[in-house]
C-alpha cells in the first residue's frame, strides 16, 4: 500500500473517532441567531468548508 494511502486511511479512522465521541447537542451563537445542531454536524461543516478554503486557495495561486 502507499503511504499517502495509509495516512488518508488513519486520519480518516481518527475522523470518524471524534465524530463518535461527539454526539451531543449544542447551541451555537452565530452573531445574532441561535442554532441548536449535533456536534458532529458541526464538525463536518467545519471540515468540508476547510477543504473547499484549501482547494479554491490552491486554484488561485496556482494561476498567480
Amino acid at each position: 500500500m502507499k503511504p499517502k494511502a495509509v495516512v488518508i486511511m488513519i486520519l480518516a479512522i481518527l475522523f470518524l473517532i471524534i465524530l463518535i465521541q461527539n454526539t451531543h447537542v449544542i447551541t451555537l451563537n452565530l452573531f445574532f441567531w441561535k442554532i441548536s445542531l449535533s456536534t458532529i454536524i458541526l464538525i463536518v461543516f467545519v471540515l468540508l468548508g476547510g477543504f473547499i478554503i484549501g482547494y479554491l486557495t490552491s486554484m488561485l495561486t496556482r494561476r498567480g
